[in-house]
């Protein structure tokens, strides 16, 4: 169960960008990205919504990577979570989440890594 739960906030996003307004365009970018971090996807799911913005997630063996747009205030909120069970799973985590970051150029950004699990006592 042990793993690394990165979670983000982006604020000041460009607003007209492809990845923000339409689902394909978000579909592929983290589809893209997924694979370019080495983590293995065993499906995924993105919902449109009108007039713009999208929800979308991508499940992967490791655990799952959650994103959502707000094109109307120019934010994007993302969630990373990769189990570290037979592997530490954490540098692969780490890319993802920053190739996303480097993609919607946040002007403001808040973070959060969360170490997950452990055994007891």
């Amino acid at each position: 169960m042990e793993g690394i739960h990165l979670l983000g906030e982006w604020y000041g996003c460009p607003e007209d960008m492809p990845e923000m307004l339409r689902a394909e365009p978000l579909r592929t970018l983290c589809v893209k990205a997924v694979e370019s971090a080495g983590l293995t996807i065993v499906g995924d799911r993105f919902h449109q919504f009108e007039p713009q913005g999208v929800t979308g997630a991508v499940i992967l063996a490791e655990s799952h990577l959650a994103i959502h747009t707000w094109p109307e205030i120019g934010s994007v909120t993302i969630d990373v979570y990769v189990c570290n069970y037979t592997t530490d799973n954490t540098k692969k985590a780490e890319a993802l989440f920053q190739a996303l970051e480097a993609r919607f150029q946040p002007e403001h950004a808040r973070f959060q890594a969360i170490r997950r699990g452990g055994r007891d006592g």
